[in-house]
């Protein structure tokens, strides 16, 4: 049977990599990709042949992985991050139908709420929520509900795409949202270029994470009534010590 890879790359370094990931890319025959991502790893796998698809031919970048394969060929379809979290192997998964000979495999890589929480501090040692502010496939309105709702719940939030050259105003109306039911002094941070060159970090406030501008390759973290600043770090207490 044909084989395709979904490999989630992670952060974008060798270091942040798996080893599933790099054992799959290198039984392919070919990797496909979204050109961004393909330039991250071409020092890896600078003897295979690569194809790729510019931003926003998601459904046309997985038929080209799917036909190839269905060709005999092992393919590796290559996602930053994660590929089942707003990666490409749900796509692949949809589409599957129509190449019925290729088997499917989804190799999981470090997303950007779990590097850009290590880089941070401790965020997320409590329940939290996940959510994209790109409205290029979920209308505003539902991502303000979603947000809300996290926000009274008193989730921490890790906020994927916060912005863009179109969506300049999205972080700061969904810190409007949250300011609703959270504290302005509710501890933040952000987490830019993970493990990539010019990684940076800072911790804020939400007050001031509402005014900050941010960019596409950043992550945001919105913290729970009982994160604070511990050593200059954003950590989220699980409970373990009752004071």
């Amino acid at each position: 049977m044909s084989k395709l890879y979904v490999v989630g790359l992670g952060p974008g370094s060798v270091n942040g990599m798996t080893g599933a990931a790099k054992a799959a890319l290198e039984q392919a025959d070919v990797i496909v990709g979204y050109t961004v991502y393909i330039d991250l790893i071409r020092a890896q796998v600078p003897d295979k042949p690569v194809l790729t698809t510019p931003m926003r031919q998601e459904v046309e970048r997985v038929r080209l992985a799917l036909k190839t394969a269905a060709e005999g060929r092992t393919v590796a379809m290559v996602c930053s991050g994660d590929a089942g979290v707003y990666g490409m192997s749900g796509l692949c998964e949809e589409l599957s139908s129509e190449y019925p000979g290729v088997e499917i495999q989804t190799i999981p890589g470090v997303s950007a709420v779990l590097s850009g929480a290590a880089i941070l501090g401790a965020p997320l040692m409590h329940d939290f929520a996940v959510i994209s502010l790109s409205d290029l496939l979920t209308p505003w309105e539902k991502i303000e509900k979603r947000l809300l709702a996290a926000a009274e719940a008193d989730f921490v939030i890790c906020l994927y795409n916060p912005a863009s050259h179109k969506r300049r105003d999205h972080l700061k109306r969904a810190c409007e949202l949250v300011l609703r039911f959270a504290s302005p002094k509710t501890v933040c941070g952000i987490a830019r270029n993970i493990g990539r060159d010019g990684e940076q970090t800072q911790v804020l406030t939400l007050e001031e994470l509402k005014d900050t501008e941010v960019d596409m390759f950043s992550t945001v973290f919105i913290g729970n009534s009982e994160t604070r600043i511990i050593n200059g770090k954003m950590v989220t207490p699980r409970g373990y010590i009752h004071e």
